[in-house]
């Protein structure tokens, strides 16, 4: 099958990853435990109604899992498999859970083992998410992020051979990926995905965070690994001994570096430091992002959140410029997620340089020997 490991069959799993994090100018990572930032930041537009909104659609979530999940159990709902290998990546609870940075390690692994990786993912607000589309067929894009969505089109940008599929129809951009010849798929959030089969889904999770769950506890019977943030250890072990089939790791979310908005030069996350900047994102988590900034002793003169995949009309990019100007920042800082719809959009800052906060997950060995596991030497039968 096209994507076995070919001639990196005999590289060690630990000389793969020590690759990939040379890669790194500089690497600070962020465990779990209390924010940083416990009080909200002084200028926010995102709607404190959310939690309301969120709390009834856990309510909603749980209970329609619970349902589908019972009639695949009952053999009424029938679960698809595709004819490559199925790796998940999902979590339990509402909103960002470092999924995006997860799946990009992954592919980087599958990569550097010599397998042609495709991810699938919805698509989320982009004009493909109901009709379906290929962003990127390895070789060149066919869209942006107004069709594929913004975490595709980031993946693409970081990963130009892999394969991007996007759309609400998961099972068929499968079928698509393997006849494209691509040896594997990573899903993107997956886990409540009960239509497609899977050879692994990797679940991750915060037991600190009070987001609003799509499922409870007990849905973790069904995965194969746990991700836990690094910094509950305690909660590690509670976990291995009440799902004892469950492979129970911790990550830590590290900084790698900065880059200026549309350009490729990377420069340490230190650089700026001392710098009047202003910071804003659209992301699940911001609390998250301005965490980050804090770790590598950046502290913005302007924080601004906007609401999780926002597509930054003209008016919030006009506001934007004007805050900085009157406040006389040096620059501005955002994330990856946030940059793919603003590399054409550059004008809007007055001149002001936008630099980009670069972010991977810190990740043990075992959890890529895991990973390594479902895809056997040449000629021999494929596992699952």
């Amino acid at each position: 099958m096209e994507g076995e490991i070919n001639g990196a069959e005999g590289r060690k799993g630990g000389e793969i990853r020590a690759a990939q994090k040379a890669e790194s100018t500089q690497r600070v990572k962020i465990s779990g435990g209390a924010s940083l930032f416990p009080e909200p930041p002084p200028y926010s537009i995102v709607s404190r109604q959310m939690n309301i909104l969120l709390g009834a659609y856990s309510l909603v979530s749980r209970t329609a899992c619970r349902a589908k999940y019972a009639l695949v159990k009952a053999n009424i709902r029938s679960v698809r498999r595709a004819p490559l290998p199925v790796l998940s990546v999902g979590n339990l609870t509402v909103g960002g859970s470092e999924k995006t940075p997860l799946v990009m390690e992954i592919l980087a692994f599958l990569e550097c083992r010599g397998i042609r990786p495709a991810l699938v993912s919805r698509g989320y607000k982009g004009s493909w998410e109901k009709t379906g589309g290929v962003l990127s067929d390895g070789t060149r894009l066919f869209g942006g992020w107004e069709e594929a969505g913004d975490e595709p089109c980031l993946i693409a940008r970081r990963f130009p051979k892999a394969g991007i599929y996007v759309g609400k129809h998961r099972t068929r951009s499968c079928l698509a990926a393997s006849e494209a010849g691509f040896g594997a798929v990573v899903l993107d959030d997956g886990f409540q995905h009960i239509g497609l089969a899977r050879d692994l889904d990797i679940v991750l999770h915060d037991p600190a965070s009070r987001a609003p769950l799509r499922e409870g506890l007990p849905a973790l019977r069904r995965a194969g690994i746990l991700l836990l943030k690094m910094g509950h250890r305690a909660d590690a072990s509670a976990f291995a001994a009440r799902f004892p089939t469950l492979d129970v790791f911790e990550y830590a979310v590290v900084v790698k570096d900065l880059s200026l908005l549309g350009d490729d030069e990377v420069l340490p996350p230190g650089a700026l430091v001392g710098d009047d900047l202003s910071a804003f994102c659209g992301i699940a988590r911001p609390g998250r992002f301005f965490d980050l900034l804090r770790g590598l002793r950046l502290g913005p003169v302007i924080r601004t959140e906007f609401p999780d995949h926002f597509p930054y009309p003209d008016a919030a990019l006009e506001k934007l410029a004007a805050d900085a100007a009157a406040r006389r920042v040096k620059a501005f800082i955002t994330t990856e997620k946030d940059a793919v719809k603003l590399l054409d959009r550059t004008a809007f800052f007055r001149g002001i340089p936008v630099y980009v906060l670069r972010i991977g997950l810190d990740l043990p060995e075992a959890f890529f020997e895991k990973i390594a596991g479902l895809f056997p030497p040449k000629n021999e039968a494929r596992l699952g």
